[in-house]
């Protein structure tokens, strides 16, 4: 029986909301890029800590349409905090999202399983267009789609398109253009199932459909057209109660009525080329890639080739942009005149700029690996590998993506732990994504190695520094293993956990969605952690720079006279002022303060400061040595590294960077947390500080444990 429809016209209005819904791996995000371009944004959804996409795209010279790229959900039975705000924003016409139109992206390859959210959604009674993707993937593998006969039967409009190659990206254009059906007719009459409830919820709440009201039965607690009729909300919930309702059996009767119609609607639709198909790539490719022994072997091989790269190919372009600030501070100290404004210049703003600016290219590398092992598929088959692991931690698969994640950036990691329905799981994952070295860590662990380990290769093209760089991240891994273990024995849950993951087909990674991606995290690490870090560069130059009472006049006298002046030449008087000045400013009061605590681990007031400063964000780090290594100092000829590799301890007459040191630091940074915007993500996301408190303290002291280990092994 086909589904009757009306029909709606929004060619006419000026504007027009658009939400793009579909499954996870279905290829949303990559008809989002295709339809929007650079022309989208990321926020928040109201209430919630849930990313918000939106884009805008022009479909005619007066229609301009918002479109709004939901979470990826395979129902509107919300299991997940993702799940929730899509089920919220279609079934709530009060909600501010609420769309128009609903463009359902579908994998064409898996049509059965994806009908299912889409059959839900037509239920709603929302225009919808149906926009089948991929495609191109289902006529190669010999398998044809009526799309006209699939149409008729869901009574919506249905584009076939492949939106990683653009195709059928103008039909679905014209198709918002066109008069698009609204369907009139339940795909399934729920009535069968809850038909006696569903009266009495209609009679009490004017709803446009019976699904809208099996909904509210089975999603009660998540309804939200209800806050603000409280009367009503009271009266349905003693309708839900009175009847007894099983709320899982209800949704299992659903799910059997719509599979008896989608598998008629498949068998009339969709018919093969050839009777036996033959074993596709993907299937070929996951017999290596999720195998139990070579799946992991190959994991490890992708970690190492990803981390030797960041260290070779970023290489050339670091020592461009070093030289280039060498070369402006140089240029500022000739040419302008000597004073405050100048100094502030040179040793604030500069060092400051050229601690985040260097680290462009391995933080863009970083964000490139990541975004081609998504768009690629494989990041799916390394939950799926990981997922018998995780589950001895407390774990599942799905923590695997935030563990991963993190890697890049703790906030968005922890934020994605959304996806997990398990309380208990989705507790150690936030509490253990932080130990995850993440892209902040990055330049720190590069300035720091390139201090101690040689640049020479081994076997004639690993790279000694890289080695260091990946046996760090392991490091990070592993204890992140061990503090979900430890999470897994302290928290206690009734709850029984699920892992239920699709794995898409294998296909070749669509660059501008990469390049997207890219763009998008280097801006919000050189404009969000670059403000951070330029401003704690100019308050770092004030205290460095400046003394309490006239202490920068009585050094500078004392080294003016006859004496001292016979005693060292000309560079080494000027090293010498520099170091007391340092040492007597404001920055020197509070460094020697704190350095008492810090000295078992090795590091000096100097250290001290940077690891103050660096709690607003790690990599803050790199540009407090760059300031506090630039404050009066003259030679500007030099870059960071330089300096504080020549830098010696009066003390000892040993290198101050040595290589206890420096791994004693390498350490203390790959434990502890020092990220301001983690631990506030971690409140949002717990709602509570308890959480976010215990975690400072446990990796603080898991930190300093550590470090203090490492620093008395190796001195």
């Amino acid at each position: 029986m086909e589904l009757n429809s009306a029909f709606v016209n929004f060619s006419e209005k000026s504007s027009l909301k658009i939400a793009l819904v579909g499954n996870p791996n279905s290829g949303k995000s990559t008809l989002f890029n295709a339809l929007t371009g650079l022309h989208q944004k990321t926020g928040n959804f109201p209430g919630v800590t849930v990313d918000k996409k939106t884009g805008f795209t022009k479909l005619s010279a007066q229609l301009t349409a918002e479109i709004v790229d939901l979470p990826g959900t395979y129902s509107l039975y919300p299991k997940s905090l993702d799940e929730s705000v899509t089920f919220e924003v279609l079934c709530n016409p009060e909600n501010h999202n609420h769309p128009d139109i609903t463009i359902v992206v579908a994998d064409a390859s898996n049509l059965k399983r994806n009908l299912f959210l889409v059959s839900q959604i037509i239920d709603l009674k929302i225009p919808v267009i149906l926009a089948l993707n991929m495609i191109d993937l289902v006529e190669k593998d010999g398998i044809i789609i009526d799309t006209v006969r699939l149409s008729e039967r869901l009574g919506v409009k249905v584009v076939a398109i492949s939106a990683r190659k653009k195709d059928g990206i103008e039909e679905l254009r014209s198709a918002l253009l066109q008069p698009l059906p609204v369907p009139q007719l339940d795909f399934i009459d729920v009535n069968k199932i809850a038909g006696e409830v569903i009266a009495k919820i209609k009679s009490v709440i004017k709803l446009n459909s019976d699904f809208v009201a099996f909904q509210t039965i089975s999603n009660f607690s998540q309804i939200h057209y209800l806050d603000n009729h409280a009367n009503k909300r009271e009266k349905i919930g003693e309708i839900i109660k009175n009847s007894g309702a099983d709320v899982n059996k209800l949704q299992t009767l659903e799910s059997v009525e719509r599979y008896k119609v989608i598998n008629r609607m498949v068998a009339e639709c969709v018919t093969h080329k050839s009777a036996v198909q033959d074993e596709t790539f993907t299937h070929k490719l996951d017999g290596i890639l999720t195998h139990k022994i070579f799946g992991f072997a190959i994991f490890l091989i992708i970690l190492f080739f990803l981390f030797q790269t960041i260290f070779f190919l970023a290489a050339i372009p670091m020592g461009w942009i070093e030289n280039f600030f060498v070369f402006i501070s140089e240029f500022a100290s000739r040419t302008l005149p000597p004073g405050e404004l100048t100094n502030l210049l040179v040793n604030g703003i500069l060092a400051g700029l050229s601690g985040v600016v260097v680290f462009v290219p391995q933080i863009a590398l970083l964000f490139a690996f990541i975004a081609v092992l998504e768009d690629t598929g494989y990041m799916a088959r390394v939950s799926f590998i990981m997922d018998k692991l995780m589950r001895r931690f407390g774990l599942n698969g799905r923590s695997v993506i935030p563990l991963v994640s993190g890697v890049a950036c703790a906030v968005p990691a922890i934020m994605s732990t959304r996806t997990i329905s398990s309380w208990k799981e989705r507790i150690i994952t936030i509490m253990v994504t932080p130990l995850m070295s993440c892209s902040a860590r990055l330049p720190v662990y590069t300035l720091i190695i390139s201090l101690v380990v040689p640049k020479e290769k081994t076997l004639g093209f690993f790279n000694y520094q890289g080695l260091i760089l990946m046996c760090l991240y392991l490091v990070g891994f592993i204890a992140a293993m061990g503090a979900a273990y430890v999470f897994k024995v302290i928290l206690r849950a009734k709850e029984k956990s699920y892992f239920i993951m699709e794995l898409p087909v294998y296909r070749s990674p669509q660059w501008k969605t990469v390049s997207i991606a890219i763009t998008d995290k280097v801006k919000v690490f050189l404009f969000d952690a670059g403000k951070i870090i330029v401003a704690i560069s100019v308050i770092l130059w004030f205290l460095s720079s400046h003394a309490p009472g006239n202490r920068i006049e009585t050094i500078e006298k004392k080294y003016a006279t006859t004496e001292m002046v016979s005693k060292y030449n000309a560079t080494e008087l000027k090293a010498k002022i520099s170091s007391e000045k340092l040492e007597s400013s404001y920055a020197g009061v509070i460094g020697k303060w704190i350095e008492p605590a810090i000295a078992p681990l090795g590091f000096d007031w100097k250290i001290g400061i940077a690891l103050v400063t660096s709690f607003a964000a790690r990599e803050v780090f790199v540009g407090t040595m760059a300031t506090i290594y630039s404050a009066g100092n003259t030679d500007n000829s030099t870059t960071i590294r330089d300096k504080m590799h020549s830098k010696v301890n009066e003390t000892t007459g040993m290198p101050s960077f040595s290589m206890a040191v420096c791994f004693s630091l390498l350490i203390f940074y790959a434990f502890a947390m020092q990220c301001v915007s983690t631990m506030a993500v971690v409140y949002r996301e717990t709602k509570s500080w308890k959480w976010p408190l215990f975690q400072f303290l446990y990796m603080g002291t898991l930190a300093y444990l550590a470090s203090f280990m490492v620093y008395h092994f190796l001195k």
